[in-house]
């Protein structure tokens, strides 16, 4: 019932920028926060960077300063700038939502299918 759709990703040189998009849809009272996660062979999915609904925007320390966190509430969409783009940011990056659903007094996190980042010469 709740649809997170994602798009961007793509093949860039060393030193370039991607901007990555996301947006919810489907039937949902309100969203918590919204944040984007990467994984790469290998390793574990790790936080790039996450934007809850009225707090304090936070980012890996691995992109601090150079990826940049925003949302579109009226779009329900969330979006990662990301500049001077380095070959460690290769990865599948997901968009997550925290999510109050219709009728739940609960909070539920939901996944994009991620897009694919890869930084390479």
């Amino acid at each position: 019932q709740v649809h997170l759709a994602e798009s961007g990703g793509g093949l860039v040189q060393p030193g370039g920028s991607l901007r990555l998009s996301c947006a919810a849809s489907g039937s949902f009272f309100s969203i918590n926060g919204m944040g984007w996660y990467r994984q790469s062979p290998g390793k574990e999915r790790e936080l790039v960077a996450t934007m809850p609904t009225g707090g304090s925007t936070n980012y890996a320390d691995s992109v601090e300063g150079r990826f940049t966190i925003s949302r579109d509430n009226a779009k329900n969409a969330v979006y990662l700038q990301m500049n001077n783009l380095k070959p460690e940011d290769t990865a599948v990056y997901y968009c997550k939502a925290v999510i109050r659903r219709m009728y739940y007094n609960s909070l539920n996190d939901y996944w994009g299918q991620g897009t694919q980042v890869t930084v390479s010469s």
